[in-house]
């Protein structure tokens, strides 16, 4: 199996393919389709199998099938610790870069003034840790 076989447009075939990635790991394998439908997924596999892939790939093909003129905030992706956040806004900036979205990461311990400017400007995508967010 390809990811050219998972239902994946050609602006997600294209960054997946300047990464290196050639086969989908067997969590991509059974998570990006149903994703892609719109449907609820749970996945558990190990550190390093592509699970950001796995559902970050098809979020961002939704975001962009649906997008109007304007940007509006339209997927929350919650995560318990800024290092997570920001790993999954460099993977969101990589999987999307063919595409015109726009998404923000934003946890605590630094100035929260530049994450609400960001916010303020409009987003199709919000990474955020649970505090961070609450504020």
């Amino acid at each position: 199996m390809t990811f050219d076989n998972l239902g994946l447009k050609a602006p997600f075939l294209r960054a997946i393919k300047e990464t290196g990635y050639t086969t989908p790991t067997p969590i991509q394998q059974k998570a990006m389709p149903p994703a892609l439908e719109g449907r609820d997924v749970l996945g558990c596999a190990q550190t390093g199998t592509g699970k950001t892939a796995a559902f970050g790939v098809p979020v961002l093909q939704r975001l962009d099938e649906s997008a109007g003129e304007e940007t509006v905030l339209r997927a929350l992706v919650l995560t318990p610790t800024r290092e997570l956040a920001a790993q999954i806004g460099e993977s969101f900036k990589t999987y999307g870069k063919h595409v015109e979205l726009w998404h923000s990461v934003i946890f605590g311990g630094v100035n929260e003034k530049p994450q609400i400017r960001e916010l303020e400007r409009g987003i199709d995508a919000l990474v955020a840790t649970p505090g961070r967010l609450l504020d």
